[in-house]
């Protein structure tokens, strides 16, 4: 089977449960380390005349990291497309299963390992209120109904804007910093905030800096984001 990914946590995914199977991936897809697969664009603006070339047996996607139309324009070209949808930690492992199972590759250890990783975690408190931008010029934060989200909630950490009736809403500064936040929660990805870019916008709150890769991929990292996240936000 040959297979292209144009999701890079569903890269990783295929790559260590089942090497040699992909046949191309974007610009994006940096685990596992070392691939030497042709990459086909980014994931908002692939070249699909170049994943058609490839002639793939399946293409993987998802609904929020790609855009429609280059979806349909693969499907117009005789492709395979198989689209997931991923909004919280269950929705995950069903869409896991499903890719993998569309590649034809047996549940992996590292799929069982990440379940038994959630599931063990004790019951979380009502933590402190906190807001968690992704991206900044604009400032955008979590809202509602995200997969990112739905990890936070498990861990305790309250979203201000979880209600919000846009899943990824644009809040100015001074309304973000007037919100009742206690806390800012600081991934690397999309955007990548640092020590010294991000914290500063928010004086007084505290601000923890987490990998994005944990927070905002479903794939192996799942095994280890609960604990790694978990000791981060104590």
């Amino acid at each position: 089977m040959r297979v292209v990914s144009l999701v890079p946590s569903l890269t990783e995914a295929v790559a260590v449960t089942g090497p040699g199977l992909l046949a191309g991936i974007t610009d994006w897809c940096s685990h596992p380390a070392g691939l030497t697969v042709p990459r086909i664009g980014g994931t908002k603006n692939p070249d699909t005349a170049a994943v058609v070339a490839l002639r793939p047996d399946l293409v993987i996607a998802n609904e929020e990291e790609n855009r429609p139309a280059d979806l349909d324009a693969l499907r117009d070209a005789g492709l395979n497309v198989l689209v997931t949808e991923v909004r919280t930690l269950d929705q995950a492992f069903s869409e896991l299963e499903r890719v993998l199972t569309a590649c034809a590759l047996p549940e992996p250890d590292w799929l069982r390992e990440s379940r038994a990783a959630w599931a063990a975690l004790p019951p979380a408190p009502v933590g402190r209120p906190a807001i968690v931008p992704v991206w900044r010029r604009p400032w955008m934060v979590l809202g509602r109904d995200t997969f990112a989200g739905d990890l936070l909630a498990r861990l305790g950490v309250r979203n201000v804007y979880a209600g919000h009736e846009e899943r990824y809403p644009r809040v100015p500064p001074a309304e973000l910093n007037a919100s009742g936040a206690e806390l800012v929660v600081l991934p690397d990805e999309p955007y990548r905030f640092t020590a010294a870019d991000g914290p500063e916008a928010f004086p007084g709150l505290r601000a923890v800096l987490v990998d994005g890769r944990h927070l905002t991929w479903y794939g192996p990292s799942l095994a280890e984001a609960a604990g790694v996240l978990r000791a981060a936000l104590r």
